[in-house]
């Protein structure tokens, strides 16, 4: 592989198709925020279960939010990243920390060494694309 992350068709595939629990960071009730119209996708179009991570810890779509990935009880299949490519790194670290089965990077967050730690890791990795821009495309 080279230094560059090359999304794979077939785990952004299964990432969309498998129902899975999808902690979403960076999710609050800011409506001037593309995340929660994305983590209502997920949600109500996908079946996924969404948990709400930021820094406030808020319950967004009635379902619990905290404010670290290590407070989630049970596992954690993607870990969505709607966080400033500089910070993307801290939080990719401690989804490999917690045993986090995927991680996807939202567009316009690219951190290429991250990617490598949690491919490295064993998890998945899909970064700088939307849900809501794959899913029709399968």
């Amino acid at each position: 592989m080279g230094t560059n992350h090359v999304n794979d068709p077939a785990v952004i595939r299964r990432l969309l198709t498998n129902r899975g629990r999808w902690a979403v960071v960076g999710l609050t009730n800011n409506p001037r925020r593309v995340a929660p119209s994305v983590a209502r996708f997920l949600k109500d179009t996908l079946g996924m279960e969404i948990i709400p991570v930021s820094l406030t810890g808020e319950s967004v779509y009635g379902q619990t939010g905290y404010e670290k990935l290590e407070e989630i009880p049970g596992t954690i299949d993607v870990v969505n990243c709607f966080v400033n490519s500089q910070k993307v790194g801290e939080i990719v670290d401690q989804a490999i920390a917690v045993g986090a089965r995927a991680i996807w990077l939202q567009l316009g967050v690219i951190d290429q060494r991250a990617a490598k730690r949690a491919e490295e890791a064993g998890l998945d990795v899909v970064m700088d694309t939307c849900p809501m821009i794959e899913y029709p495309a399968l």
